[in-house]
């Protein structure tokens, strides 16, 4: 089955010519629009004078580093951040995901898994974005507060930043208080069912969403384990 995902505005950062080629016709034969950097610094500058509704990102550029990026883009926005990287270790995975990155692909790559996890990322931006004409869905729970026409979450009336997969995390357990969702269930959730296999994706954005609602409530716990099972609100 086929999932149509509408035309969208991707940047495409990669300092290597030929790689940034490919993955732009990738991108483009997927049916999207694409803008090509080939340094951090450059990719800096487009982000401040556009707008994309994804960026794809290699981590070893001249001028930002990667990982800079990510922290810069994070400050402001809460697109879905895609990091294509020879950095295969399990450290640099997890470090970039707790920096803010929403997915992880290494090279070298499959072009239809490129693009199926474009499409997968922006299926789930899309489906967790708020409806401008409805009225704000406001959520409670506990000392948590989340605001879904603004896409904003408050720990003791204070904002936290989350990804945008921290936040869908957050927001499909709180609109269901009393379901446990396995690892699995979660990537069909939020990632429309792209499941890539045995990896730490969910384990790690479960951990950084604790560890952020830590910072302004220790006292509660909010996300419970369910020993070989998944995890609940509670």
């Amino acid at each position: 089955m086929n999932f149509i995902v509408e035309t969208a505005k991707i940047l495409i950062v990669e300092d290597d010519t030929d790689i940034n080629n490919l993955i732009a016709k990738i991108v483009e034969k997927a049916g999207h629009q694409v803008v090509q950097a080939f340094s951090g610094t450059e990719a800096q500058l487009r982000l401040e004078m556009d707008s994309f509704d994804l960026i794809i990102l290699d981590l070893m550029l001249p001028g930002i580093t990667g990982e800079e990026l990510i922290e810069l883009i994070r400050e402001k926005a809460q697109m879905p951040i895609l990091v294509l990287s020879a950095k295969n270790g399990l450290e640099n995975r997890v470090n970039v995901l707790n920096l803010g990155a929403d997915d992880y692909l290494m090279k070298p790559f499959e072009n239809e898994e490129v693009a199926a996890r474009v499409n997968a990322s922006l299926r789930r931006y899309k489906k967790f974005s708020p409806d401008k004409n409805k009225k704000a869905e406001v959520l409670n729970h506990k000392n948590i507060e989340i605001n879904n026409d603004a896409r904003e979450v408050f720990v003791c009336s204070k904002r936290i930043a989350l990804t945008g997969y921290e936040y869908d995390i957050l927001y499909l357990l709180l609109k269901n208080p009393n379901k446990v969702f396995s690892r699995e269930s979660l990537y069909e959730e939020i990632w429309n069912g792209g499941f890539y296999g045995e990896d730490n994706t969910v384990n790690v954005h479960i951990s950084n969403l604790r560890k952020k609602i830590a910072e302004f409530d220790k006292e509660e716990e909010y996300i419970k384990t369910v020993w070989g099972i998944g995890f609940k609100l509670v």
